[in-house]
């Protein structure tokens, strides 16, 4: 039968028992191997091999064995052996003899050992002694030892020297983990302090170096590299990354496996590492918790996880709980938990509590909170200033912060400023912010675009022939976008062209549309058509729905109608109606009508 996984590895788990007669283990040959080792040491450090007493002093310490290492390591070091005098200072540092231990090093950092001036340098920092660190430690960094060109980074970074960055670099190709990931954070910074504008290579070179401290176990740059990663769209990888520091003890990574887990559908998977993330202390995720079962109506366990991530330090904790609170109609605590996070800076937070202050008549309160929150940024304040001074007539005031709203991608807000545009006879600039609302998905903005376009539309080219070729213009793409997301008056007009192109059935389906969604217009247009098809009692239903709605042609259709059907007196009724509808042609007509239907009756 094949055994799954490595036999060796198998053994080591102590789940199999070896026959005496077995091969030692590969551990058991090690230790075989160190002791034979030290046998030959001890023999030749008898015979007053330097050399041997040195090592054998190192194996000793290595070991632990404190007591035995030390006599070593003073015979070595009378013998002038450096290594030795590096490493009986780390004894002595160990048996808590400091200042001992510092004189060894210098000794052996004086006779050149790179080892002894680098802890030589840590020694003399700290004790605040920050030119002496200096000193040694650029003497252990410049003979290239890896931890000396580390420690000499993080002092002259503390000082704020520009040189800690070659240091810092020198560190991280050497293989230093924590010293790449410090030089990735810092080009991280820079880069972001540049706005992205920065070259491609030097995004590869972030990448590089939370990969290669990644690689070496570095928990933090597991979560930088995954959040590139995830950045970039190689969801996977990152999900890897995420997950090995997750397991490391990283909460701000099992946060993000959670999210990516829950945005790949598995929910249930995020919660667990939403929990785990939650326990450590990431406010985050206890939000993620909290939203999670707000959506399942467990409000109350809901509630516990919101006040978790505020004892986090995380404001969005009482932003969510305000929403909880106002969701349940809990107005008096949703106005204190808004105000808990909108004093902590919290802008949504802000706009939200002057949103409740404005529904409460506070419309005094709530400026200057709406003020707060789009000075923050909040696009969404920005809008509502634009509302709240539109409503008190302060036109130029609402366009501003309209203004501001559209530039920050706001579509209702570019409508706004469309509209006010086009009551400016600005023409240009307000196609293109119309443009930007129906590209955003208004509906309102892309009619109202249609109608700008179609305004300028030249008449419709005529075939040789005499036949008028019909090519779909954009102001009809526009129109079809909006009647697709159920703009009445687009749907309209988009049925008006079809009925001028001849396509009866494409006209009725859209003027149908327009009518059932309460279209006056749409109710009309469809009745004619019906009665050009000869459907005359279908189309006086339409007639009658619009009439019912204040379409004063319709309510002239009807009368005529029942004119010529002989029900005179509905007839006269509908033509009462058209009367006061309008507008002056159809009053002037249905006027006359009314005069001729009355006659009729009493004579």
């Amino acid at each position: 039968m094949d055994v799954m996984g490595d036999k060796a590895t198998l053994f080591e788990t102590g789940r199999f028992v070896q026959p005496p007669d077995e091969e030692p283990t590969r551990d058991e040959m090690g230790d075989m191997g160190e002791a034979a080792e030290e046998v030959r040491l001890r023999l030749a450090a008898e015979t007053g091999d330097t050399e041997a007493i040195s090592v054998l002093g190192a194996m000793l310490l290595r070991r632990g064995d404190l007591d035995g290492a030390e006599p070593q390591l003073r015979a070595a070091t009378a013998a002038g052996d450096r290594a030795a005098a590096n490493n009986l200072g780390v004894l002595l540092h160990q048996r808590g003899y400091p200042e001992e231990a510092a004189g060894w090093w210098r000794i052996a950092a004086v006779a050149g050992s790179a080892a002894a001036a680098h802890a030589l340098g840590r020694h003399h920092r700290e004790r605040g002694d920050e030119p002496a660190a200096e000193y040694w430690l650029r003497q252990s960094a410049e003979q290239g030892h890896v931890l000396g060109a580390y420690a000499l980074a993080d002092l002259l970074e503390h000082r704020g020297d520009a040189g800690s960055g070659q240091w810092m670099r020198a560190a991280a190709e050497r293989g230093h983990r924590e010293a790449a990931y410090r030089l990735a954070r810092a080009l991280d910074r820079k880069a972001a302090h540049e706005d992205g504008n920065g070259p491609d290579n030097a995004v590869e070179e972030i990448e590089q170096w939370y990969r290669q401290a990644a690689a070496r176990g570095h928990r933090r740059a597991a979560l930088h590299l995954g959040a590139i990663l995830e950045k970039r769209g190689e969801l996977k990888e990152a999900g890897r990354w995420y997950l090995t520091s997750a397991k490391d003890g990283e909460a701000r990574a099992a946060c993000a496996l959670g999210f990516l887990l829950r945005d790949a559908g598995d929910t249930e998977s995020a919660a667990v590492w939403w929990l785990r993330a939650a326990q450590d202390g990431d406010g985050n995720a206890a939000n993620a918790l909290g939203a999670l079962h707000a959506e399942r109506g467990e409000t109350q366990t809901a509630e516990r996880w919101y006040r978790a991530a505020l004892d986090a330090g995380d404001d969005n904790g009482a932003y969510n709980l305000g929403l909880l609170c106002a969701e349940q109609g809990r107005t008096a605590q949703a106005e204190q938990w808004y105000r808990r996070a909108a004093y902590a800076g919290h802008r949504e937070a802000a706009n939200a509590l002057a949103i409740l202050l404005l529904q409460g008549g506070d419309t005094s309160g709530a400026e200057p909170w709406f003020s707060k929150a789009a000075e923050a940024g909040s696009v969404d304040a920005a809008f509502n200033l634009g509302i709240l001074h539109a409503g008190r007539g302060e036109g130029p005031a609402a366009l501003r912060w309209y203004e501001r709203a559209a530039a920050a991608g706001h579509t209702e807000a570019a409508l706004q400023v469309g509209i006010a545009r086009l009551r400016e006879g600005d023409e240009q600039e307000a196609e293109r912010h119309l443009r930007c609302a129906a590209g955003g998905g208004s509906s309102e903005a892309a009619y109202r675009l249609a109608t700008v376009l179609d305004a300028r539309r030249p008449p419709e080219p005529a075939h040789e022939l005499g036949e008028v070729v019909h090519e779909k213009t954009e102001c009809e793409e526009w129109y079809e976008r909006a009647a697709s997301q159920g703009h009445r008056r687009a749907q309209v007009r988009v049925g008006m062209l079809a009925a001028a192109r001849g396509d009866v059935v494409e006209a009725a389906r859209w003027y149908r549309a327009a009518a059932e969604a309460g279209s006056r217009n749409g109710a009309f247009n469809l009745g004619l058509l019906l009665a050009r098809e000869g459907s005359e009692p279908e189309a006086a239903v339409w007639w009658t729905r619009a009439a019912d709605a204040g379409h004063g042609r319709a309510a002239l259709r009807l009368a005529l109608v029942y004119a010529r059907r002989g029900e005179l007196a509905e007839g006269q009724k509908w033509a009462d109606r058209a009367v006061a509808l309008g507008p002056a042609e159809v009053t002037e007509r249905a006027g006359r009508l009314r005069d001729a239907l009355r006659e009729e009756l009493s004579a």
